[in-house]
């Protein structure tokens, strides 16, 4: 470290104190009764301050640089702006000893000799506090929560911000030792290090600590490479960019300097740190650098000296001709100002020099000018080295380290031979003060280097031997040797290059050049040797013959590669170059100097850090390549290139058919494809082939240069090869130049791997063309078919011939795809497929067009009607679709269908459905019964859905009645039909039909109607029956209420048997049958009366159709004549019957028939010969005429003139009238649901 002044002035009277303005451009200082202002850039005095009337002992800028304090003997504090104005004046009672600015709320504190007061620009007023003795001085804490007070009688207060005192720090000289200057540490980070400090030697080392970032004050304009370079130093800027923020922060550290001659340190707890330093002269000032490395301290010395942060004094500022009343250094910068008892006012500039050493990848350096950092530069380990006090000199060789201090040198060894371990221990101590400019450590000696003398001692200290050289030494470096016998190169300013050996007196004279040795290094095999000298010139010779092999201009330090005989790197003017062998050198950018080349790394120092970068080889091993070099260029490549290097390297040696050195590289970027290549080519060798055209070829197919690989297979008779990888890569165009006019087959397959090709890489159109031209429809539709391109499907289905099947039906899928039925169609009838045609018709659901097929060709009827009907069911149209079942043949379908339906109806109260689909069962089940395996259980099955469709039909008006508020029938109706449910239902009834329903509906309408009798029975059955809560109270009322009428029926509802003119009792036993003759009653199907129908059987041997045709002849009757006689007279008419004509019956030949034996027990049906037949009227006989296997059933009207219709579809029968009504109202039969305009069935 050197101070150099840059400006000094002198004034007439003593700089008491000074301050700078933050921002560096302006100082403050207080001489005499005025403020001076000067320029720091050049020492200009700017302006001179008056104010004061007597001395000003202080002054102070506050941090934000609007406003700076001066303090005076005549008991004032003014208060300053940055234009150099006063805005602000007040008073103490005594005169003015310091002011201090807070740093973060910017409160000003002003001491006096027996008080303190604090002032801000918030307040109007100065808050002063009394104190027990003078104050001397004052500093704030960092983060300005607390004032520091030192007073005369050896005491320091600490007060907080509101003047309150806090801690107490009395000093062991008490009064004797007065508080001349203290303060605060303006960086708290150090805490911790005075912690480890504490109880610490010198030789005592702290491993395995990491720091990121070095030190940013330590900077320098040279180096030293693997040893030392003698020291030459040049102005430089601080750089505040880097920092040490491993380091914890803590409490902030005051530091302490009295008249007691001693420099301390406290922790704002009021705890010392570490031990009173003793200083030997009075200090009057005291002053941090800006982040808290350095302490200025000056004082009755004459001079100011520059400390550690932690004391230790590293040297001399500026001597001064008289006390030394105040020091700062300016912010944020290496600038200190010095102020004199006599008015000299100085400025200088420290530089600090850069110690350091490096040998292979281990770099020592000093930091904090107390500290050896050891860097190592591939792994980024380091470790910190204490040695507390100023490091001089700094070597290093293998596993030893070597340190100067002022007094002594340490000789450092590694715990272990691990080339990572980075742990050192203290092997031997030179209790000795040394001068030299370079020093060299070996594994036994070191080596002291004074201008022209160098000199050889033991670990012990002990003179082993001296060289005096002719001229100065400029460059010394260790390069190996077994231990004890390390060889020293040594480079003189005269230009000389001299070869020692430690154990040897004489020096050996390698060669002599006619300029000065700026920096050397030998080759790794010791064979050539590279000289930098002072006109910035490389210059390599050749160290047997003297010779010089080259030189090269703009260098500035050199290194050969350790790993690599003829590669060496220079660096200067801003850039690095590599040169291999006699090859043109390569230039790139670097900043700094090149000190070490190991391979692909180059160490370089750049201000003042080592770095290791990593620098590809690739321009040497090019170098090499250009001469086909491919053994050389591999082994540079070694070093260290890139992946891109590598292939490059591998590329050209297989072009150069250098399989070996290929092979090698092309494993080291992973390409297996060209070493199954190399191998192949190989193999192919040992087999006895020798075509290198061919092997070539291979290369070049695989490297892209796809003509010349062609040429190559032509010359060597493969065309075919040539051929195939045209067509492969897809380049059909050269392939077809290629081929020229060739065999036609060669050229559709040209042009269908064309096509492949097109469609591969998303030009549908262009393949599809290119398809149809070869002949390949397939593709071609599937392409089209695949975009939805029906034109083209169109274009291509209508130019195939009707014998390209496979293609046509391809044309088909994809227009039925595309929703296009009609030319999918149209493709069909092309190729008469007409299953897949019905098939078409049905999945788009063309359903006229699918049954016309389907009646045209009846072997697909099923694959119409049995689709249809799923898609009806699907479409909820189950009535239709169970008819479209029925009609397909799926009769178990139809049924499934229609049983599911009926139990839907049931479960939803649809009783009228219910019937409905019923009637549809019975019927489906008389169709299947056709078949004679099932004739029996469909007949049984028949008659039992008949049934079960007459019971629902009619209860569906019972549930009406009982579930609505309002009825729909007559009351006669719901009587028949009670009447009827109550004689048709057995012992359990069908599900969903309720007899308490019934009875209720029966009890209610009988009552209503005159039948008490019935109304009480049913009454009476109710009362054993669960009945809902909703008929209880009607039913309770009823039940008591037709106890008041008598008890029996109304004879006008007393049914008449047709046959045997019995009156039938409301109630039947027997169930609907005459309880006379047995003869079942038919009933309307609307009113449930019973109609005068009497059935009839055929004779046997008498066909249906013979019947029909004896009825249909209609032989004429003796007319009858008229028993009635009409009486006219004056006032009245009269009608008498005359009883003495002859009966009716004896001309009607079937009422005849209707006799029986009177009380049987078997029902005796009427049983008609043709000659009744043939007496019959045509409209007096009602046919149901059952289809085969059930026989017709025949019924005589008793009462012709009262007309009755039967459904021709279900054989219902109405009264005409009703039925009629019902038509009218539903348009269809109430019964069947036959459309008024469907034809009869």
């Amino acid at each position: 470290m050197r101070a150099v002044l840059t400006w000094r002035d002198k004034v007439e009277q003593c700089i008491y104190d000074l301050a700078f303005k933050p921002d560096g451009t302006q100082l403050i200082l207080a001489a005499g009764n005025r403020l001076l202002v000067y320029d720091t850039s050049d020492g200009t005095l700017l302006q001179p301050l008056k104010g004061h009337k007597d001395t000003v002992y202080c002054v102070a800028y506050a941090k934000d640089g609007k406003r700076f304090a001066s303090g005076s003997a005549d008991k004032s504090v003014i208060i300053w702006t940055s234009k150099l104005e006063g805005i602000l004046k007040y008073t103490h009672n005594d005169s003015i000893q310091c002011v201090s600015y807070n740093p973060v709320t910017h409160q000003l504190a002003s001491c006096s000799s027996s008080d303190f007061g604090l002032w801000s620009p918030e307040q109007k007023s100065v808050s002063k506090h009394k104190s027990s003795s003078k104050i001397t001085c004052c500093s704030w804490t960092n983060d300005g929560q607390y004032l520091a007070l030192g007073m005369f009688n050896g005491i320091i207060s600490i007060r907080n911000k509101n003047g309150e005192e806090k801690v107490k720090i009395e000093r062991p000289g008490g009064s004797l030792s007065p508080i001349w200057s203290i303060c605060w540490n303006p960086s708290s980070r150090w805490e911790s290090f005075w912690m480890n400090r504490e109880n610490e030697d010198a030789e005592e080392v702290i491993v395995n600590r990491y720091f990121q970032e070095l030190p940013a004050t330590l900077k320098s304009a040279v180096y030293g490479s693997q040893g030392s370079e003698a020291e030459e130093e040049e102005p430089e800027e601080e750089d505040d960019s880097l920092r040490d923020d491993n380091l914890e922060e803590h409490n902030d550290i005051l530091a302490i300097a009295d008249w007691g001659q001693k420099l301390s340190f406290y922790q704002l707890s009021g705890k010392q740190i570490g031990k009173d330093r003793s200083l030997n002269f009075d200090p009057c000032c005291i002053s941090y650098f800006t982040k808290g490395e350095y302490i200025l301290l000056g004082g009755s010395d004459k001079q100011v000296s520059l400390f550690t942060k932690d004391g230790v004094r590293l040297g001399t500022v500026g001597e001064q001709n008289s006390w030394v009343w105040t020091c700062k250094v300016k912010p944020d910068s290496n600038y200190v100002v010095v102020g004199c008892q006599d008015g000299t006012i100085s400025f200088y500039q420290l530089i600090f020099s850069t110690v350091h050493g490096l040998y292979k990848d281990r770099y020592a350096y000093r930091d904090s000018m107390t500290d050896v950092i050891v860097q190592h530069l591939i792994t980024e380990q380091k470790v910190r080295i204490k040695c507390k006090e100023l490091v001089k000199k700094i070597a290093i060789y293998k596993n030893r380290l070597a340190i100067q201090l002022p007094e002594k040198i340490l000789i450092y060894e590694l715990y272990s031979d691990d080339s990572s371990d980075m742990h050192y221990r203290v092997k031997e101590k030179i209790v000795r003060k040394f001068e030299c400019n370079l020093l060299v450590v070996c594994a036994n000696h070191i080596i002291l280097c004074q201008e022209k003398r160098l000199q050889c001692l033991s670990f012990s200290g002990v003179k082993e031997r001296e060289w005096q050289m002719e001229s100065l030494i400029r460059y010394i470096k260790v390069i190996g040797g077994p231990p004890g016998r390390e060889g020293l190169l040594v480079g003189l300013k005269n230009g000389q290059i001299l070869k020692i050996f430690v154990d040897n007196l004489f020096a050996i004279v390698l060669l002599k050049q006619a300029t000065a040795v700026r920096c050397l290094d030998m080759s790794a095999s010791r064979n050539k040797l590279a000289v930098v000298d002072e006109n910035d010139t490389c210059l390599v010779y050749d160290i047997h013959t003297k010779e010089l092999l080259f030189q090269e201009p703009n260098a500035n330090s050199v290194a050969w590669n350790t790993q690599c005989e003829d590669m060496l790197c220079f660096s200067g003017g801003g850039y690095l170059n590599i040169k291999a062998s006699t090859f043109p050198v390569h230039q790139q950018k670097l900043q700094g100097f090149v000190v070490g080349y190991n391979g692909s790394k180059i160490f370089c120092l750049h201000v003042f850090s080592m770095s290791a970068v990593e620098v590809p080889q690739s321009a040497p091993m090019y170098q090499y390549l250009d001469r086909k070099m491919f053994k050389e260029a591999y082994q540079i490549a070694c070093l260290g290139v890139t992946d891109t290097d590598w292939r490059e390297l591998a590329m050209e040696a297989l072009e150069g058919l250098e399989f070996e050195t290929a092979k090698k590289a092309f494993t080291r970027v992973q390409d297996l494809r060209y070493l199954e290549l190399i191998n192949s080519i190989e193999e192919r060798k040992k087999r006895g082939e020798t075509n290198n055209d061919l092997f070539l070829a291979d290369v070049f197919s695989y490297q892209g240069k796809f003509h010349e690989a062609a040429k190559l297979y032509k010359r060597s008779g493969h065309e075919n090869l040539a051929l195939d990888m045209y067509t492969d890569l897809c380049m059909f165009e050269y392939a077809k130049d290629f081929l020229g006019s060739g065999d036609p087959k060669e050229t559709k397959m040209l042009i269908t791997k064309q096509a492949d090709w097109a469609r591969n890489t998303n030009e549908p159109k262009s393949a599809v063309e290119m398809y149809i031209s070869a002949g390949e429809y397939v593709k071609a539709i599937e392409i089209s078919g695949d975009h939805g391109w029906v034109d083209m499907l169109i274009d291509i289905a209508r130019k195939l011939d009707r014998a390209e099947r496979e293609p046509l039906l391809m044309c088909a899928h994809y227009f039925k795809k595309l929703d296009n039925p009609g030319y999918a169609a149209e493709t069909y009838l092309k190729i008469g497929d007409l299953k897949s045609l019905v098939q078409l018709h049905v999945e788009t659901q063309r359903w006229d067009e699918a049954f016309a097929l389907g009646e045209k060709h009846p072997e697909f009827k099923d694959d119409v009607y049995m689709p249809y009907a799923q898609w009806l069911a699907e479409n909820d149209r189950f009535e239709e679709a169970q008819k479209a079942f029925h009609k397909a043949g799926r009769q178990g379908e139809a049924v499934r269908v229609l049983e599911q339906l009926t139990h839907n109806a049931v479960v939803e109260s649809r009783f009228n459905d219910a019937a409905y689909y019923y009637w549809m069962l019975s019927m489906q089940c008389l169709d299947i019964a056709q078949d004679p395996a099932q004739k029996d259980t469909m007949l049984s099955k028949f008659h039992h859905f008949q049934h079960l469709a007459e019971l629902y039909h009619g209860y569906h008006a019972i549930h009406r009645y009982t579930e609505e508020p309002f009825s729909f029938h007559l009351p006669e109706t719901l009587f028949n039909i009670s009447r009827f449910l109550l004689h048709s239902l057995t012992k359990d009834p069908p599900l969903g039909i309720s007899k308490v329903n019934t009875l209720f509906t029966l009890a209610k309408q009988s009552k209503a109607l005159g039948a008490y009798k019935l109304a009480r029975h049913a009454y009476d059955k109710l009362q054993g029956l669960r009945i809902p809560t909703r008929f209880q109270k009607s039913i309770e009322l009823g039940s008591l209420t037709i106890r008041s009428k008598p008890f029996h029926d109304s004879e006008e509802l007393v049914p008449l048997c047709y046959r045997c003119s019995t009156n039938n009792p409301l109630l039947n036993n027997l169930g609907n049958v005459c309880i006379n003759c047995r003869q079942p009653f038919v009933f309307s199907a609307s009113s449930y009366e019973v109609l005068h129908l009497v059935e009839f059987y055929l004779e046997e041997g008498i066909t249906d159709e013979e019947a029909v045709s004896l009825i249909d002849l209609e032989a004429p009757r003796h007319k009858r004549e008229n028993k009635w006689q009409e009486i006219t007279s004056n006032n009245s008419q009269t009608l008498r019957l005359d009883e003495s004509m002859d009966s009716m019956g004896d001309d009607d030949p079937f009422t005849a028939k209707l006799s029986f034996e009177q009380g049987g027990s078997e029902f005796v049906p009427v049983v008609v010969s043709r000659s009744v037949l043939r007496s019959m009227s045509r409209r007096d006989v009602l046919i149901k005429r059952w289809p085969p296997p059930l026989q017709w059933q025949y019924f005589r009207s008793l009462l012709p003139d009262a007309s009755i219709t039967m459904c021709p579809s279900c054989f219902q029968m109405f009264h005409s009238e009703d039925y009629e009504l019902l038509v009218l109202q539903h348009t269809c039969c109430p019964y069947c649901r036959r459309h008024i305009e469907d034809p009869s069935p």
